[in-house]
């Protein structure tokens, strides 16, 4: 039986070819998308959540609309130089919802629904995610299966700052409240998601099979992401994809290796904000008590390469 996922998201490239893979994959059934700002705004990414699904002629996953700013209220950047004006790199997806966009409590109902069973995954800012634990309180949102969360560098260098990762910077606070009140969490770190380098030659072994009506955008996608990766990272041969590597995750939980800690964020100082710290010292030992979260340090790249080539390469499933 497929696993049924919520995702939260905002994309985004990255995001957008995360959307792509779960809904070619028959091991993953999606229930619903919750849309917020990130690497566009909300109602662009909202947009290009509802052009994927057009494409995949699914009206069965529901949308909702999340945040539109951090839990703080300041002004967020984007970065269209990484993910193109609209978030799709050089396409411009049709305006497509409006009334359709289902109001926020539609995640408690999922949750209700489905209980042990569901899946939240969390690849973006956590704003939308910290308000549902604020809304609803850690009883109700941990009667799920559990979280997987993409965010986070422990011991690596950071994406946006030396020493911070774009979701867990972009609002910390919600990182903060998501990673100390999730039970059943696993983090998805850059220690990770930096390895699931795909390469042109990749995207175009699965662009040639002609199987599905994403291929033609996950080409001109990529190439752009990826033209942007070369400067931001000069001599690197692919772009990593580190929203489609969580998802992955959710059906090959042993391509990793993983470690139980608490995860403490900064808030404050700038050169702190967003940074994710935990006690790696040998002898170090959590008390028991402490809200830990499994973080995954290393993983199996040729099984992530093997299977995103046999994802993204299938047909559209049936969906009964």
């Amino acid at each position: 039986m497929a696993q049924k996922v919520l995702l939260f998201c905002d994309p985004g490239i990255d995001d957008s070819l995360a959307i792509i893979y779960a809904l070619l994959n028959p091991a993953i059934q999606l229930v619903g998308i919750v849309t917020s700002y990130g690497n566009v705004n909300q109602e662009q990414a909202t947009q290009n959540v509802a052009y994927l699904l057009e494409l995949a002629k699914r009206d069965n996953v529901v949308l909702i609309g999340g945040a539109k700013s951090p839990l703080s209220g300041e002004f967020t950047p984007f970065y269209p130089e990484i993910h193109g004006e609209e978030g799709l790199g050089p396409i411009r997806p049709p305006e497509m919802i409006k009334e359709e966009l289902l109001n926020f409590d539609t995640v408690f109902n999922l949750i209700e629904e489905y209980g042990p069973e569901l899946l939240i995954v969390d690849v973006g800012r956590m704003t939308s995610l910290a308000i549902a634990f604020n809304l609803a309180g850690p009883e109700i949102m941990n009667t799920v299966q559990g979280f997987y969360l993409m965010g986070g560098a422990f011991l690596v260098p950071g994406n946006v700052t030396a020493g911070a990762e774009a979701n867990f910077y972009g609002d910390p606070l919600a990182a903060e409240i998501v990673t100390t009140k999730v039970e059943r969490g696993v983090i998805y770190p850059l220690n990770v998601t930096n390895d699931a380098i795909v390469t042109p030659t990749i995207i175009d072994e699965i662009v040639a099979t002609e199987n599905n009506p994403f291929q033609p955008l996950m080409k001109a996608i990529f190439d752009y992401y990826y033209e942007a990766y070369q400067k931001l990272v000069p001599g690197i041969q692919g772009s990593p994809l580190h929203d489609v590597l969580t998802l992955f995750a959710i059906t090959n939980p042993q391509a990793f290796k993983y470690i139980e800690k608490k995860v403490f964020i900064g808030l404050t100082e700038e050169t702190l904000r967003g940074v994710s710290i935990a006690d790696f010292r040998p002898r170090a030992e959590e008390e028991p008590e402490e809200q830990t979260v499994a973080i995954a340090l290393e993983l199996d790249y040729q099984e992530f390469i093997a299977d995103f080539i046999n994802v993204m390469t299938n047909k559209l499933p049936i969906i009964e």
